[in-house]
């Protein structure tokens, strides 16, 4: 198949799927800016989207955009590196006009993924995965409050009150902002939007909504740190 046999065909499924990944990621942002709003509205979006059909087949789908995504990604890295070998990748290094985010997106996707994990251990598994096996009650104490697995206000106050994770999600957020500044206007010209009038507006658009999503989320952990 076409798709994962050439070179242009991987080039598109990673273009997909990363712009799908950076749909949710829009979705996520502006789902996570309620908390900051109010305890009860955040829960109450939680609880909209918590362990039912539809939110374990959208959690099944957007795991499946993850692993599309990072596994081309490593399949390219892989391909370009063989192609241009050793000198070739030293000239390209040399290139002043080769964005710092161009040439480090393998690094910066690497980081993107520690974090995920990170983030999945810090809110999934104390969220979606207890309400999927069924027990919602005493999942964590920081000594003072008990928080259940529905009560995601409280488990962003929780989280976010440990230094360490805040610091994992600066590093996290400034991997995301550097990626999706390169990633998403490079999906773009895949797709075919590479005509030099709009290869400027979607490097635009895409520094705007790198800092938007990054701020909002960032935002969100500011909020968690001081509540």
């Amino acid at each position: 198949m076409w798709l994962t046999s050439s070179s242009v065909g991987r080039k598109l499924v990673m273009s997909v799927s990363g712009l799908f990944l950076i749909l949710f990621l829009a979705f996520h942002m502006s789902m996570n800016l309620v908390a900051i709003i109010s305890d009860e509205a955040y829960n109450g979006v939680c609880a909209f989207l918590g362990s039912n059909w539809y939110a374990v087949a959208g959690t099944a789908v957007l795991a499946a955009g993850v692993f599309v995504h990072f596994a081309f990604a490593i399949i390219l890295t892989n391909q370009n590196r063989k192609a241009r070998g050793v000198q070739g990748y030293e000239v390209s290094q040399s290139q002043p006009s080769v964005e710092l985010a161009s040439k480090n997106m393998g690094i910066l996707g690497a980081v993107i993924f520690c974090c995920l994990l990170a983030h999945l251990s810090h809110f999934w598994a104390h969220m979606m995965l207890p309400e999927l096996a069924g027990n919602e009650e005493l999942l964590l104490n920081d000594g003072a409050t008990t928080y259940a697995a529905t009560d995601g206000a409280g488990l962003i106050k929780y989280q976010f009150k440990q230094p360490i994770n805040v610091i994992i999600y600066i590093i996290w957020l400034v991997a995301l902002w550097a990626h999706l500044t390169h990633g998403m206007w490079s999906a773009m010209q895949t797709l075919g939007a590479n005509n030099k009038t709009w290869m400027s507006r979607w490097k635009m658009i895409s520094n705007i909504f790198a800092t938007v999503v990054c701020f909002g989320f960032m935002a969100v952990v500011i909020y968690g740190a001081i509540a």
